[in-house]
């Protein structure tokens, strides 16, 4: 069976993405997610077993926690829409995210992020962390430039070629 933990992960990952259905099956229990007017709906069917006294101590699926979550990401993505970008982005170069997952700016909470506004970078200097599956990914700028504008906000959830930064090329 899935933890409530593994669950609010995934359904975070499909919501952030551009699928609109997922399904994983694993030792005959099934999770399936679809998207649907933006709320992700969850049906999970737990393992079948043979022996009755197994079947009567199964735990219930849960489903109303993560769709809470959901939520939580529609409103960070309104924010995102309110939020006007004022830079002529014809001539700059675009930092883009290699994966879905979560951004974020430092290597920790308690430390000053890679970048801001108004740094130099080359092309082996890192931006930023994408995490994926518990997995910390280090992003490089790939870019002689400055950095003009970050353009998500630390924790937020990415998509698969999203713009990260702005950069104009020196």
């Amino acid at each position: 069976m899935f933890k409530v933990q593994e669950l609010r992960e995934i359904i975070k990952l499909v919501d952030g993405s551009s699928i609109d259905e997922f399904v994983y099956e694993h030792d005959g229990a099934k999770l399936k997610l679809k998207k649907n007017n933006g709320v992700v709906t969850e049906v999970v069917t737990p393992k079948i077993e043979t022996t009755p006294v197994v079947q009567q101590t199964a735990p219930a699926p849960v489903a109303v926690e993560p769709v809470v979550e959901t939520t939580k990401v529609e409103e960070v993505k309104a924010e995102e829409k309110a939020a006007p970008v004022n830079v002529d982005q014809s001539s700059l170069h675009k930092i883009t995210s290699p994966m879905v997952g979560t951004f974020y700016q430092a290597p920790s909470p308690d430390q000053p992020p890679y970048v801001k506004v108004g740094d130099k970078v080359g092309e082996e200097t890192i931006v930023c962390i994408v995490e994926a599956m518990k997995l910390f990914n280090e992003i490089e700028a790939e870019i002689k430039g400055e950095i003009v504008e970050v353009l998500v906000k630390d924790g937020q959830l990415v998509e698969y070629g999203q713009p990260l930064f702005l950069v104009k090329p020196e």
